[in-house]
């Protein structure tokens, strides 16, 4: 009898852990939900919602913006589209008036650089003119002529000036400052950032912004939630260097273990759409996973691109990921993996599967 009564106390402890397990996980949940605001319910029609004490995320301008605020002024991760700047700026100005410092642009799209020139207007470089004379240094060059900086890989900019016609980014939009390397790292506000390069991703020029001290990581558009992400071919774009970068972030995020019921995570903001963590990110990259593997399967079966498409190798993951709406649509991302699989050469070194 005292055996069995030891056996029950034991039991109902370790129920007791997993129901404060599953609740703080359950908790996550409820209170990731009740951050997230109701479209366009700002007096701007964007949405800003905190996501550390000084770092908040901007959407509904176009791409997501994340302001980070301190004592220098603000610092942001894209600036969404020209039409949305005058907007931004104004949910900027109710956050804080310090003028905005640095523009980092994740990629060249144009609803993540189009308010690059009304944002660095309206900023202060870090760099006054002053001190810059005093080096003797280029003003327009290394203080954007007193305006706020802005940042991208230099394959940005490359893509951007050789853009014509139609296609043209005004100069203004164009990075004022570029690296070529793995990574830019710099010190602003207290907290180090770590600018990350992810090749042949989304495009040639997708990078990450680290934020170490709050352990936030702007992904760009190498992580959407509304949809499968986008591969950008003419642009460098490639499925394979997708995965890569995916499984890169992979790395670099943190669950919240072995105390799950807290909210310390990595926080992951994407491109587009809501905010994730590791685990969110570990299904999108598997999802990609296996999409990929059955469509090479498929090819491996000799199927032809109509054939791969009615055998549905979204099947599971569409209504989740997919959308048959806008140009990048589930058909089209089909598309581009069997276009890459198909011409990947002989002897190619294989796929590889990751297990975080």
């Amino acid at each position: 009898m005292q055996r069995l009564t030891k056996s029950w106390k034991t039991a109902a402890t370790v129920g007791a852990l997993f129901v404060a397990l599953i609740s703080g996980a359950l908790g996550w949940s409820v209170r990731a939900a009740a951050q997230q605001s109701t479209p366009g319910g700002g007096p701007d029609g964007l949405d800003v919602q905190q996501l550390r004490p000084n770092i908040y995320l901007i959407a509904g301008a176009g791409g997501n913006i994340v302001a980070q605020i301190g004592p220098i002024g603000v610092m942001l991760v894209d600036s969404g589209t020209t039409e949305a700047a005058p907007r931004v700026l104004a949910a900027i100005r109710r956050l804080t008036p310090l003028p905005v410092r640095y523009i980092i642009n994740t990629s060249m799209d144009r609803d993540h650089v189009g308010g690059n020139q009304v944002l660095t207007a309206s900023g202060l470089s870090i760099l006054p003119g002053a001190v810059v004379a005093g080096a003797g240094l280029d003003d327009a060059l290394v203080s954007n002529a007193g305006k706020a900086s802005v940042l991208a890989h230099e394959n940005v900019q490359a893509r951007m000036s050789e853009a014509t016609g139609a296609n043209a980014y005004p100069f203004p939009l164009w990075p004022t400052k570029t690296f070529a390397f793995h990574s830019y790292a710099m010190y602003l506000n207290g907290e180090g950032f770590r600018v990350i390069h992810q090749p042949a991703a989304h495009t040639d020029g997708d990078v990450v912004v680290e934020f170490r001290r709050n352990d936030v990581i702007a992904t760009g558009d190498l992580v959407d939630t509304t949809r499968w992400p986008a591969v950008d071919t003419a642009r460098g774009g490639s499925v394979q260097g997708t995965l890569d970068a995916l499984n890169r972030l992979m790395d670099m995020t943190i669950f919240n273990l072995p105390i799950q019921w807290n909210d310390d995570r990595t926080l992951l903001v994407p491109g587009h759409g809501r905010v994730y963590d590791k685990l969110d990110l570990l299904e999108y990259r598997d999802a990609v996973t296996i999409v990929r593997d059955r469509v090479e399967d498929l090819i491996k079966e000799g199927k032809n691109l109509p054939q791969v498409k009615a055998a549905n190798p979204t099947l599971g993951y569409r209504s989740q990921y997919g959308t048959d709406r806008g140009e990048w649509t589930t058909d089209r991302f089909v598309e581009t993996i069997f276009n890459e699989l198909s011409t990947r050469k002989p002897g190619a070194a294989p796929r590889t599967a990751r297990v975080n």
